[in-house]
């Protein structure tokens, strides 16, 4: 998707330029943000200040909306800063980040959906913005702090506003039509056989591309197989990740099609819009856009916790929400302000995603449970299963450790979906990728140690 430019006079024409505009998003109450009401103050004249922001186009679009035609306007009047938002595509953002760094020039916020340890030297550190939100809201939360904060060189090398709970999302009338539920991966895998004959396969991606990473490695977890231990020692060489390689195997092989080999990270989506999906795993516009479409089966789209393994549910985050400030960036004074409003006001931000962006902060959203309860989409409650998984089965990638350089780099080169294909396809047996991936994974942290990152 081409990279989307938004003035300020774009922002102000799509919300309606005036205070009846700002003050309404879908009922959300967005409006009391700031406790800023009345016209426009700097209408006629420029703001005194500036702030450029970089992020992904959003999966839930009405989240997007709202942040560009309200969000941002008033934050602008609030602040007297004028702000230029660019969206691009999620598959953009690496190259992006790249360009800009390699330029040591680009936007003051740039926004990653996972961790990026690996860019530690090229960020400021962000623990006056840390410091603050926690003043304001409480204590930031396990999974942003252990993905955000580096323990050896006491930097935290971005700010997470929020992440994403990875629920399994199944068609309920397929598979209760064989008197399943994918409530272990042992039921997933009894299941698939008769889904794919059924004309319904399970959708796990295994193609180097950002959820068949997610969904991988947390299979992995639940399979007791780590990239590391909390004391950064590499752990990917043992009997549970062979154990997890067979079993993606058996399951691509019993109820899967070749397509997974290829996706990218919108692929299991439009699988599941499709109608022939049975099973994914994604975070909930895999159920908000069918329930906008109207989609014939969409309240048959039901939500799980992860299944359960032989060592538990450990499910990872789908993504992330990561900003970092780079250290070139013009504006720092701006862009921390930006960003410390935005988790202190991280109500509006929940509601208007649709509960997909969960704070990172759980204290800057009050209540949580009980407004997934009040959905109005079927069956009844259908949401209230996030609330667990995001307080009970997620975790950070890297876990038990931190998200540190050496997981960072791992992740963003797909070396784990690679070697989950290899297997999968015949190329390699499961002892000999698990093998494969302890030599690399093991020169990766030697050079990130090496950099003293670790």
């Amino acid at each position: 998707m081409a990279e989307r430019k938004v003035t300020r006079r774009e922002l102000l024409r799509k919300a309606g330029v005036g205070a009846a505009a700002i003050g309404v998003a879908g009922g959300s109450g967005a409006g009391k943000a700031f406790g800023f009401y009345g016209p426009l103050r700097f209408k006629d004249r420029q703001f005194k200040n500036s702030l450029s922001i970089l992020q992904w186009v959003h999966f839930v679009p009405d989240y997007d909306k709202w942040l560009d035609g309200t969000w941002i306007p008033q934050w602008e009047q609030k602040n007297d800063c004028q702000v230029t938002i660019d969206h691009i595509n999620n598959t953009e953002l690496s190259a992006r980040a790249a360009s800009e760094v390699a330029a040591q020039s680009g936007h003051d916020l740039f926004m990653f959906l996972n961790p990026r340890a690996d860019l530690e030297d090229q960020v400021i550190n962000h623990k006056e913005i840390v410091q603050e939100v926690s003043q304001k809201v409480g204590k930031i939360g396990d999974l942003a702090y252990k993905s955000t904060y580096n323990p050896k060189t006491k930097k935290y090398h971005g700010f997470s506003d929020g992440f994403v709970p990875d629920p399994v999302i199944w068609r309920h009338d397929l598979w209760n039509d064989i008197g399943e539920s994918p409530a272990t991966w042992d039921h997933v895998l009894k299941a698939a056989p008769k889904l794919k004959a059924n004309g319904h396969p399970i959708g796990i991606g295994l193609s180097n591309e950002l959820d068949s990473d997610m969904a991988l490695i947390a299979l992995m977890q639940c399979f007791g197989a780590f990239i590391q231990n909390e004391h950064n020692q590499v752990t990917i060489k043992s009997k549970n990740t062979v154990a997890a390689l067979s079993y993606m195997k058996a399951l691509w092989q019993a109820g899967e099609t070749d397509e997974v080999f290829g996706w990218n990270p919108s692929s299991n989506n439009t699988y599941l819009y499709s109608g022939k999906a049975s099973m994914i795993l994604n975070a909930i516009s895999a159920t908000r856009t069918p329930e906008d479409l109207g989609l014939p089966f969409a309240n048959n789209i039901w939500l799980w916790p992860i299944p359960t393994g032989p060592h538990g549910r450990l499910g990872l985050e789908h993504v992330m929400g990561v900003y970092v400030i780079w250290k070139f960036a013009k504006n720092k004074d701006q862009a921390k302000r930006y960003l410390a409003d935005m988790e202190v006001n991280y109500q509006q931000h929940f509601t208007n995603s649709k509960f997909y962006n969960f704070p990172s902060w759980p204290g800057a959203v009050k209540n949580i449970q009980h407004q997934l309860a009040q959905d109005a989409h079927k069956p009844h409650g259908k949401y209230t299963v996030l609330g667990k998984i995001a307080s009970k089965y997620t975790y950070n990638v890297g876990y038990p450790g931190f998200s540190n350089a050496a997981i960072s780099e791992i992740f963003n080169t797909y070396l784990i979906p690679a070697a989950f294909a290899q297997v999968a396809q015949g190329k390699m047996s499961a002892a000999d990728a698990a093998s494969s991936m302890d030599t690399q994974f093991k020169t990766i942290y030697r050079k990130w140690k090496a950099a003293g990152k670790l």
